[in-house]
């Protein structure tokens, strides 16, 4: 396996559970979508998701790996982290085009942006 000296775990990083926000790095497709940043990341029993939120309505669903989330609300989705520092392959299916397809990013989550949330 391809060892990603980067990446850093919700481990690595000694998070707590809890809700965080982190800057969130968005690149390829065409380059005219974009993420809300800094998205919220919620960590729990040692996982972490983000709630990514696009700029286009146009997405029905995401994937990370094999694993498919479909929105929550209007191109809303959480999703897996499976690291920080270190670009995550993310596919997201578009709508906007005469036949839906899916079109290939990445996300980087920064963890030198974490900040706890306060309750």
């Amino acid at each position: 396996a391809f060892l990603n000296t980067s990446l850093k775990t919700v481990e690595d990083l000694g998070l707590a559970d809890g809700t965080y926000t982190v800057e969130a790095a968005l690149t390829g497709g065409s380059g005219r979508a974009s993420v809300e940043s800094p998205a919220v990341v919620e960590v729990k029993d040692g996982k972490a998701e983000a709630t990514i939120i696009w700029s286009s309505s146009n997405y029905d669903y995401m994937r990370v790996d094999e694993e498919k989330f479909l929105p929550e609300g209007n191109s809303t989705f959480v999703i897996t982290v499976t690291g920080f520092d270190s670009p995550l392959t993310v596919y997201a299916d578009t709508t906007a085009m005469s036949t839906p397809h899916e079109i290939e990013y990445t996300l980087t989550f920064d963890s030198s942006t974490l900040e706890e949330q306060k309750q």
